[in-house]
C-alpha cells in the first residue's frame, strides 16, 4: 500500500525541518511526499530543497490558505492512503506509518486515527496536552468527539467519493471533513491507542481565543453543511471536553 504524505507549508523555516526528518525517517517503505508552498518569503524552501531526493513532488505557489493548499496536494497524491501532516507537527516514532497500515489491513478499514501530543513550540520534549481520542462509535460526534485531525489517515477513495476540504470554511474545515466521512457517510475507521504525532502549540488552529471562536461558530455550519443537526449540548461540550486534556 502506497501512503501519500501532504505536508503544507508557508514560512515554515522554524519548523518543517522536524516535519521533514519524521516524515522521511519512517521505517514504512512505501511513502510519496508531497510538499505544497504557499511562496514563502523566508527560507523554507531552500531547507525543502537539501531533501529534494526524499520529496516526491514540491510545489510552491499562491493559494487560498491552508485548506486550498492541502487540496492541492489531495489531488496530486497518487497513494491508496492519505496523511496531512502539517509544519507545525511531526510524527512521534519512525512506526507511525507502519501501525497506521497494519491497524488499517488488520480492521479493513478505510481511515485510521490516534492519539496526540501538544508539545512547547520551541522545547518539543515538553507536553503541554495529551489528547487521548478513544475508540470511535456510531454517534460519538454528538458528544462534541472528534479525531485529532494530524493523526488521521484516510483511503483516497474517500476523497473522490465524499469530496475533499471545504474552503469555505477558515478554522474548522477538517472538522467538517471528518463528521462527514465518519458521522455522515459512516466510513469504517479504526483507532491506534498510540501517539501518532507532535503538535506544536501555536499553530493556526490554535494560534489565539478569536480563532478558537471563530471556528466553534464554524463548527454549527459544519453540521448544516451536511444537512445534520446536533444535540442542544453538542457544540458546547465540545470545547469543554478538551479541558482534561491539560490535566493528562
Amino acid at each position: 500500500m502506497k501512503v501519500s504524505v501532504i505536508t503544507v507549508c508557508y514560512n515554515s523555516s522554524q519548523t518543517i525541518e522536524d516535519t521533514i526528518k519524521s516524515v522521511i525517517n519512517q521505517d514504512y517503505p512505501n511513502i510519496e511526499y508531497i510538499i505544497v508552498d504557499g511562496l514563502s518569503k523566508d527560507n523554507t524552501l531552500e531547507i525543502v530543497e537539501k531533501y529534494k531526493n526524499k520529496i516526491a513532488e514540491i510545489v510552491s505557489e499562491k493559494d487560498k490558505g491552508i485548506y486550498d493548499a492541502i487540496n492541492k496536494g489531495i489531488e496530486l497524491a497518487s497513494g491508496e492512503l492519505v496523511s496531512v501532516l502539517n509544519s507545525d507537527d511531526f510524527f512521534a516514532t519512525t512506526s507511525v506509518v507502519s501501525d497506521v497500515v497494519e491497524s488499517i489491513t488488520k480492521e479493513n478499514s478505510d481511515a485510521s486515527y490516534g492519539n496526540l501530543l501538544y508539545v512547547n513550540r520551541e522545547e518539543t520534549s515538553k507536553v503541554l496536552r495529551t489528547w487521548i481520542s478513544g475508540e470511535y462509535y456510531d454517534g460519538i460526534f454528538f458528544n462534541g468527539w472528534m479525531p485529532p485531525h494530524p493523526t488521521f489517515f484516510i483511503n483516497k477513495w474517500c476523497y473522490q467519493k465524499y469530496g475533499s476540504f471545504n474552503l469555505n470554511l477558515k478554522s474548522s474545515a477538517d472538522y467538517e471533513l471528518m463528521l462527514r466521512m465518519l458521522h455522515k457517510n459512516k466510513i469504517k475507521v479504526s483507532y491506534i491507542n498510540k501517539v501518532l504525532v507532535k503538535m506544536r502549540v501555536g499553530g493556526q488552529s490554535n494560534v489565539s481565543l478569536l480563532n478558537r471562536l471563530r471556528g466553534n461558530k464554524e463548527d454549527k455550519i459544519a453540521w448544516q453543511l451536511n444537512g445534520l443537526k446536533p444535540n442542544w449540548y453538542t457544540l458546547i461540550w465540545k470545547p469543554l471536553s478538551k479541558i482534561p486534556q491539560y490535566f493528562k
